[in-house]
């Protein structure tokens, strides 16, 4: 590994600050959704039927949302959403043929049926599958990494981190998981899994604005979602409040005009059926968030595969290192990572290594670079371990 590039961090909270998250039933994420569970899908089959995982890239999804008809009590979809899935795949070995296709369409609809309560999988969902084989240079490269000791990075990409998270983006993550977990139950079926949360702070001052697609065969009328959209804002006051924000201003469909009638209102739960399209890359990076004002890598991580797509493992790896420094390390109260692969190079060994840490009491920068080189170099040297964690859905993508 090259000698990093330590220096100092200037610390301290920006007078603006801007955060968003985009939830599990928004088109960008169930584009990130499906795109990684297929990736995950096909390593466990490389695995189960020749003992390792094989050349894919399959990080490429588009969602073109259908038509729908909401109504109170219940009102039906027009036209189904359809889900183009598309990218790389070694589709056999040794004269033995992988499903490619039906693992696509058959995975994603088990993770739409599993993920997104209001929506069918089978009647409002077309799922395409036009996943292909990849290069012969990028397969044999894969090839040639697997025998070594570390995988050969597969492509020349970016990778960046930071920690720990501000205030406002562990609200605005927090409210999301929250919404879209334990918080639902049976008296909260209404609210549906695309839920967008965007927070603005300046100084002091902070604002709240939330979208949540209601599901209309939960609500009776009005009245019902206007109830619904109280429970979500009453939430949210409650929670900023217990991250130090006891006067953050909430609002809940804020395009709503209830005297006309025109209300966040949908089938499925998702805009994806008549309002949005979707991407994969469009929407949360791997720590969950959008964060403009913080360093940001504009990689699409999902559906990369996870042994050797340094556009997956980069970003994944800058974000433990600098977590695993402020845990670790008490001198330390912030950091930053950027990493640089080089097409071809074992993934251990980035072309880039620049670290930024803020100390604490004005601790010199030279007390602890040692410990901060050391930290580095022990996590690049356990990429290849996360290839299970991938696999198994354990790490954080979006």
């Amino acid at each position: 590994m090259m000698a990093p590039v330590i220096s100092i961090l200037q610390s301290g909270e920006p007078e603006i600050e801007v955060v968003e998250r985009k939830g599990i039933g928004h088109p960008d994420t169930i584009c990130d959704a499906l795109a990684e569970s297929l990736s995950r899908n096909l390593c466990r089959e490389y695995r189960r039927r020749f003992g390792q995982v094989l050349h894919h890239n399959v990080d490429k999804a588009l969602l073109c949302g259908g038509r729908a008809a909401p109504a109170y009590s219940g009102g039906r979809v027009l036209e189904p959403i359809n889900i183009y899935l598309a990218g790389r795949a070694t589709s056999g070995l040794d004269h033995e043929r992988i499903p490619v296709r039906d693992v696509a369409i058959e995975g994603s609809r088990a993770w739409l049926r599993a993920n997104m309560h209001g929506l069918d999988a089978e009647r409002h969902v077309n799922i395409h599958a036009l996943v292909q084989p990849g290069s012969r240079d990028l397969q044999d490269l894969f090839s040639r990494g697997a025998a070594g000791d570390a995988p050969l990075a597969n492509d020349t990409s970016i990778g960046v981190g930071y920690a720990p998270l501000s205030r406002l983006e562990q609200l605005v993550l927090e409210a999301e998981q929250t919404i879209n977990g334990g918080l639902r139950g049976a008296e909260r079926a209404a609210w549906g899994e695309d839920v967008k949360v965007m927070g603005v702070r300046s100084e002091s001052s902070v604002q709240l604005t939330v979208a949540c697609a209601m599901i209309d065969r939960y609500l009776g009328h009005l009245d019902d979602y206007l109830g619904q959209k109280e429970a979500i804002k009453r939430f949210l006051e409650e929670l900023a409040e217990s991250h130090g924000f006891p006067n953050c201003a909430v609002r809940v469909n804020a395009a709503d005009d209830p005297a006309s009638g025109t209300v966040y209102l949908t089938v499925t739960g998702t805009s994806a059926e008549a309002g949005d399209d979707g991407q994969v890359g469009r929407g949360n990076r791997v720590n969950g968030l959008i964060t403009p004002g913080r360093p940001m890598s504009l990689e699409a991580a999902a559906g990369k595969n996870p042994r050797a797509h340094v556009g997956k493992l980069y970003n994944v790896v800058a974000q433990r290192i600098c977590r695993r420094l402020i845990e670790t390390m008490p001198e330390i109260s912030a950091a930053q990572c950027l990493l640089v692969s080089r097409i071809g190079a074992p993934v251990t060994s980035p072309a880039v290594l620049e670290l930024k840490v803020a100390t604490r009491d004005r601790v010199p920068l030279g007390q602890v670079q040692g410990r901060i080189t050391e930290l580095a170099a022990e996590q690049l040297g356990s990429i290849p371990d996360l290839i299970d964690e991938f696999i198994d859905g354990a790490v954080l993508l979006f």
